[in-house]
C-alpha cells in the first residue's frame, strides 16, 4: 500500500490511502476536495471510499462536496454527525480498499465521541499505518472537547496495543509545539530530544514516526514516567492525563 499525505488547510493533513495492485484509494479526512482529487490524479489513482475520522469541519468538511459529485460512494464515519455518511463503523469493523488493504477500526472517543481510527495493513507487503486523527499527534493527543482524562487514557492506551512497527498518520501538523511540551514535562528524554530534531529537519513529519517511538517520547503515553508524574503533581494515570491536557493548553 502507498500512503500519500495532502497537506490542507494551515495544518490539516488528509490523506490518500492507495491499494497499490487495483490503484484504488480511500480519502482520508477530505477537507479540500479539489486538492485531494488533483493528488489522485496525479497519482493516477481512484477514490473508492471515504474515512471520516471525527465530525469536526476541518475534517469533514469536504464530504459533502465529494458526495454530490460522486452519488453513491461510500463514506465511513463514527456517527451521522459526519456529513453525507453512508456507512456508520464502530470498534472492531473491517473495511477493505482494492485487493490487499485492509482497514480495523478503532473506536478512541473523547476528542470527539465519535473519532474513529483506521488501522490498515497490506496483506502483501505487511505495512502497517494508522490514521489517527484528533485523538494522537506525533509526540501528543487532541483536546478533550467531548470527553475526559480517562477516555483519552484509554484511547492511547488502545493505540498503543498495535505492533511497534505501524506507522502513524495524524490529523494535523503539530509535531514542533508537541516537542517544546515534552522536554519541559521529560527534560532528560533522549528521544524527546530526538524527536525536537526531527522537527527541526522536516516541516512534514507525518509518517516518520511509528507507535513504538509514541511510547517513547509521547508524554501522554508516558503515565507511568516518573518525571510526568513530578510534573504533574498527580500518580494516578486518569488524574496526570487530565492535569498533563491542563498544562499543555495552557503552555
Amino acid at each position: 500500500m502507498k500512503i500519500i499525505p495532502v497537506s490542507v488547510r494551515s495544518d490539516n493533513y488528509a490523506y490518500l490511502l492507495v491499494d497499490e495492485q487495483t490503484k484504488e484509494a480511500a480519502a482520508v479526512d477530505i477537507y479540500d476536495v479539489p486538492k485531494v482529487i488533483a493528488k489522485a490524479e496525479a497519482e493516477n489513482v481512484k477514490i473508492t471510499s471515504l474515512l471520516t475520522t471525527h465530525h469536526h469541519n476541518d475534517h469533514s468538511g469536504g464530504n459533502d462536496a465529494f458526495a454530490s459529485q460522486h452519488p453513491g460512494i461510500k463514506i465511513y464515519g463514527g456517527s451521522s454527525r459526519c456529513p453525507s455518511m453512508t456507512d456508520e463503523v464502530k470498534d472492531g469493523d473491517i473495511l477493505k480498499v482494492g485487493a490487499d488493504v485492509t482497514i480495523k477500526c478503532m473506536a478512541t472517543p473523547c476528542h470527539t465521541q465519535d473519532s474513529i481510527c483506521y488501522y490498515a495493513t497490506d496483506s502483501q507487503t505487511n505495512q502497517k499505518g494508522v490514521f489517527t486523527g484528533d485523538t494522537l499527534f506525533t509526540g501528543g493527543c487532541g483536546r478533550f472537547f467531548e470527553g475526559t482524562g480517562a477516555e483519552m487514557h484509554k484511547a492511547l492506551s488502545y493505540l498503543g496495543t498495535l505492533p511497534d512497527d505501524t506507522i502513524t498518520y495524524p490529523g494535523h501538523e503539530y509535531t514542533a509545539s508537541n516537542f517544546k511540551f515534552g522536554i519541559n514535562v521529560e527534560p532528560e528524554n533522549e528521544a524527546t530530544k530526538k524527536g525536537i530534531k526531527l522537527a527541526e529537519d522536516n516541516k512534514i513529519t507525518t509518517g516518520l514516526t511509528t507507535i513504538a517511538d509514541e511510547r517513547q517520547f509521547n508524554v501522554f503515553m508516558r503515565l507511568d514516567s516518573e518525571a510526568v508524574k513530578k510534573a504533574t503533581g498527580e500518580s494516578q494515570p486518569d488524574s496526570i492525563m487530565d492535569k498533563l491536557r491542563t498544562m499543555k493548553n495552557n503552555f
